[in-house]
């Protein structure tokens, strides 16, 4: 890999991260059909460090309340004394699920499911479900029915965005993608349903960067290279990242998710024509 390349890959990590259509998806396709080797799922899952300090960034102040409530409720013995409390809590709960099916099933993450037959299926099936998730949105409305904000997040609702967080793990699924939809099935706001979706990612993606920085550390440390290529693209998911974000909070409260919706089924299926007609090797 050059730095062109790490650019290109650093830059389609920020923007597509955080919408609703898969980073790693992205990243896999491109190379292939640029001829370049997979980058591989410890190369994103290090660059991920780059977008975790947009979440950081863009968040902050959510962070910050959320952290001192967290910190404050321990000290008084009341752990879900205050919404912001309570917030810090279920994303840590939600954050359970990623972790044991992660821990479960990482050899088949970084190698098989990587497979451009599994991204592609991942795409299309799971724009099917963000369908029956905004079907369920709009017959809620309709019914003069209220929709959840961030303060209602309960112990069922975290759990449940928990769980489509961990469907994340199949490459080309998407994680903000399914945590969006699990947030619509618990019948949140997109808005919220978003927001939400960023925050619990932040454990996750945080300990997944770590933990790969630390197993590939002796390959980075000996090759400039190697360091120069992380670098660039990090800095440049951070960057790309941070103005995803701020697009699809503001869209989100004025649209819905068909857009992507469409998107991820035209790619799912162009990839599967791209396979077939010898273009792409799976």
């Amino acid at each position: 890999m050059n730095l062109a390349e790490a650019a290109l890959i650093g830059l389609v990590q920020g923007l597509t991260e955080f919408l609703p259509v898969s980073s790693t998806a992205h990243i896999r396709l491109i190379p292939a059909l640029a001829g370049w080797e997979d980058p591989g799922a410890a190369f994103t899952a290090i660059i991920q460090l780059g977008t975790l300090a947009a979440v950081l960034l863009y968040f902050r102040r959510d962070i910050f309340v959320i952290t001192r409530a967290v910190i404050l409720g321990m000290l008084h013995g009341k752990p879900l004394e205050s919404p912001e409390s309570k917030t810090g809590w279920m994303i840590a709960a939600g954050t359970l699920p990623i972790v044991v099916f992660g821990l479960l099933f990482k050899t088949q993450i970084e190698t098989s499911l990587r497979s451009l037959y599994w991204i592609s299926g991942a795409l299309i099936l799971l724009a099917f479900a963000l369908i029956l998730a905004e079907q369920k949105i709009k017959n809620r409305m309709e019914k003069g029915l209220p929709l959840k904000s961030m303060e209602d997040i309960g112990w069922k609702e975290a759990i449940l965005i928990g769980l489509a967080q961990s469907i994340a793990l199949i490459p080309g699924s998407s994680r903000s993608g399914v945590t969006i939809t699990g947030g619509l099935l618990a019948n949140l706001d997109r808005s919220s349903a978003a927001r939400f979706s960023f925050l619990i990612s932040l454990p996750s993606v945080f300990a997944a960067a770590v933990l790969e920085f630390y197993h590939t550390w002796h390959g980075i440390a000996s090759s400039p290279a190697n360091a120069a290529n992380l670098a660039v693209a990090t800095i440049i998911s951070g960057i790309s990242g941070y103005l995803s974000i701020a697009f699809l909070i503001n869209y989100l409260k004025k649209h819905t998710t068909t857009i992507f919706i469409v998107y991820r089924i035209a790619a799912g299926t162009g990839i599967l024509a791209l396979i077939s007609s010898g273009m792409l090797k799976p």
